[in-house]
């Protein structure tokens, strides 16, 4: 009992402690912060305020959305109690009988606010409305109306915006929990497993990696999160790819590819972080999301394959098993990719003969020594 309590500690605290950092999140987030920015770089927020408004979380944007609306039909109410008050138009000035006043059945703050929320979003009860007796009260009444439907057009627009950004649509790609490293055609490949939760296809898809790791320079300058293409194919190519299924996408091990002098033993004690990127546009909406996950070494499985999850019913439909979606396969894999070209190097010199040019051929005469 005690042996189980330790092992279950040590594999929830101190294995989480000694987790990588990442970049880039398994859900696509990115870890990153900025700091030391001047306060003139934040004002650039505000005037790019669209953007900023669309950034920011649900409980901020309905703060703003509630604060936007209710401060807007106080703020007039009070313009409006305060042409009643200097028109005297207010009981308890004790107007006369023939006084017409700049608004009807204004008696205090209240029917003042009542008035301008029914005048912003032109609910037009009748029952309290504007005269022809003040110019004041006609050009408010007009001022009020334009900067009404502005701020409709803009907090509707906003909400509207925000729940149909390409970045849910997102949330329906998903990638396999690890990467595995086996043979392909004969070569060494890196593969990830991606899959489209929706039937509704992304056209133009586009799938692509980096790889982000801290390399130093022949110079001795150290740069953090250096970048290196990683290139990422399917059978058909990377580009327009037909995703109506999961697709097991993979990068060649060669002579070009960073992960050439890695090997299985090696692998875990590697520092890097794979970022997979998959860009297309929505069929249903025509907007351009893009998807990202990324990959660390405790990640990565040297000598596996993914199961497979695509099969033909009796009824001639194609079925894809999810659960097998992240489950891998043992395989017998090389070790290192040096060490599969280095055989088939060898297999190849086997195969075909190779000329000395150190080698010559002298001939001799043959001399009969028998004499008749």
């Amino acid at each position: 009992m005690f042996k189980h309590l330790q092992k279950w500690f040590v594999t929830h605290f101190l294995g989480r402690s000694a987790q990588r950092a990442r970049l880039v999140s398994k859900d696509g987030r990115c870890n990153i912060e900025f700091g030391n920015v001047e306060a003139q770089s934040r004002l650039i927020f505000f005037v790019d305020i669209w953007t900023t408004v669309l950034d920011l979380k649900w409980r901020y944007k309905m703060t703003i959305f509630i604060t936007a609306f209710l401060g807007s039909w106080f703020f007039f109410g009070l313009l409006w109690y305060a042409v009643a008050y200097i028109h005297k138009d207010l009981p308890e000035f004790h107007p006369s009988a023939n006084h017409t006043p700049c608004v009807e059945h204004i008696n205090g703050l209240t029917s003042a606010f009542l008035f301008s929320l029914e005048t912003q979003v032109t609910i037009g009860y009748g029952f309290r409305c504007v005269t022809e007796q003040c110019g004041t009260a006609i050009f408010l009444l007009i001022f009020q109306s334009i900067l009404g439907v502005i701020i409709n057009s803009f907090m509707c627009g906003a909400i509207l915006a925000k729940i149909s950004r390409p970045k849910k649509r997102a949330k329906t790609i998903t990638f396999s929990k690890n990467a595995v490293i086996s043979k392909r055609g004969g070569k060494l490949c890196l593969l990830i497993r991606v899959a489209n939760l929706r039937k509704s296809l992304l056209i133009g898809s586009h799938i692509y990696g980096k790889l982000l790791k801290t390399t130093i320079t022949p110079e001795g300058e150290t740069i953090i999160l250096d970048q290196i293409n990683i290139n990422f194919v399917v059978d058909a190519g990377n580009e327009n790819l037909f995703f109506i299924s999961p697709l097991t996408i993979y990068h060649v091990i060669d002579h070009t590819s960073p992960f050439f002098h890695m090997a299985a033993e090696t692998l875990p004690q590697q520092d890097f972080e794979l970022v997979v990127f998959l860009d297309g546009t929505v069929e249903s909406t025509s907007a351009t999301c893009q998807v990202r996950t990324s990959y660390v070494p405790e990640e990565v499985l040297w000598g596996y394959r993914f199961a497979p999850m695509v099969s033909k019913t009796k009824e001639g439909k194609y079925r894809v098993d999810f659960h097998n979606f992240s489950k891998t396969v043992e395989v017998e894999t090389p070790h290192c990719a040096m060490c599969l070209y280095n055989e088939k190097d060898a297999q190849a010199r086997m195969k075909r003969g190779y000329d000395n040019p150190n080698f010559i051929l002298s001939e001799v005469s043959e001399t009969d020594d028998t004499k008749m």
